[in-house]
């Protein structure tokens, strides 16, 4: 047979054949007088073999183990080895499908879904609470608002599953409550106000009073075990995330936003 014949025959490309020679998967066969490869019946078993291998998910380099002679694993071990592989893969794909059915139905129950997504069931339902409780007051959303949702989904991102599932209970449990939404939008509004002034102005005390006012005690609780005896200065001058985060505000608001951190740290003592 000719390599045309003995690629059709095995239901390959005449390139993956002389990839197989290339790689030592397939013997070379014996020459005719002008040049030509010369392929017996051996040569399209040993080749429908190589393919039936890889068909089942073996790499090159374990169908060589298999193939080897003397040395390498046996077929047996390299189909357990791809197995437990494949069934992690099934796993991980079954979690990534539900994830998304999750999202999906949110999806159709709000009309779409937040332009910070994707983020998690939990937190999309927050953001679905925010939209309806945006939708309901007059004139446009807080810019505050929005940038909370980039935070926090920066956050759930960034974070473990641990401190995410925290985080999503801590933020299920600040706005349960009938009116802890509206309440928080008032806040937004607060800090908006705050976007031109300096940090001294006395509007500032006031939003931080209410920052801290509308976040329960279990969320007062949460920033005292972490920030313990911390200045938020401190905190700020530190490079990575906080003080990217401050530095996202203009003076005033962030100025609200330490003072608020601080009535919450003494609320957790």
């Amino acid at each position: 047979m000719r390599i045309g014949e003995l690629a059709a025959l095995a239901g390959v490309s005449t390139r993956a054949v002389r990839h197989y020679h290339h790689l030592g998967l397939l013997p070379e066969p014996a020459r005719r007088a002008n040049g030509y490869r010369e392929y017996r019946l051996r040569d399209a078993v040993a080749l429908a073999r190589v393919r039936r291998l890889t068909e089942l998910g073996l790499g090159l380099e374990e169908v060589r183990d298999v193939l080897a002679d003397d040395a390498g694993r046996e077929l047996h071990e390299v189909l357990a080895e791809l197995d437990a592989d494949l069934a992690r893969q099934e796993e991980a794909i079954r979690t990534r499908r539900a994830r998304i059915a999750a999202l999906l139905r949110l999806a159709e129950e709000h009309g779409g879904l937040p332009a910070e997504g994707p983020v998690s069931e939990e937190l999309a339902a927050l953001f679905g609470r925010m939209a309806r409780t945006a939708a309901a007051r007059p004139g446009p959303e807080p810019a505050m608002a929005a940038k909370e949702r980039e935070v926090l989904a920066l956050i759930e991102a960034t974070a473990g599953a641990e401190a995410g599932e925290r985080l999503s209970a801590l933020l299920g449990q600040a706005t349960a409550e009938p009116g802890a939404m509206e309440r928080v939008y008032e806040v937004y509004a607060l800090l908006d106000e705050l976007a031109g002034a300096e940090p001294d102005d006395p509007r500032v005390a006031d939003a931080a009073q209410a920052l801290s006012d509308c976040l329960p005690d279990a969320v007062a609780a949460e920033v005292g075990a972490r920030a313990g005896e911390a200045t938020c200065e401190a905190a700020e001058a530190a490079e990575g995330f906080m003080g990217a985060f401050f530095a996202d505000f203009a003076p005033a608001q962030a100025e609200a936003v330490r003072q608020a951190i601080r009535l919450l740290v003494e609320r957790a003592r």
